[in-house]
């Protein structure tokens, strides 16, 4: 069994959310209908970066890294990196 870590992006007013669950369908699903508290008025929110992990304990660490300043901060130049060499420009706006 796998366990990830995801970020998904609010097409409502560009807010990151970073979560963890062991299964990402469903967890997005929850998010998009409102069911999941922190989301709830940011909706629609896209998946746009995901991480599989071995274990719960890894998966957990791994979105309290991305929590911290330090995390937001490599995350969010990781993100644009990534769609730059993409060119898919807008998919890093408000990032």
């Amino acid at each position: 069994m796998f366990y990830f870590t995801y970020v998904l992006k609010s097409l409502k007013d560009n807010h990151l959310y970073i979560g963890w669950t062991d299964n990402l369908k469903e967890r997005i699903n929850e998010h998009n209908k409102g069911s999941v508290i922190s989301t709830k008025n940011r909706q629609p929110l896209k998946l746009i970066c995901y991480e599989a992990c071995l274990d719960k304990k890894s998966a957990i660490l791994r979105e309290k890294q991305l929590k911290t300043g330090f995390g937001r901060v490599y995350l969010k130049r990781r993100l644009k990196n990534y769609f730059k060499i993409n060119k898919n420009p807008d998919s890093s706006q408000g990032l």
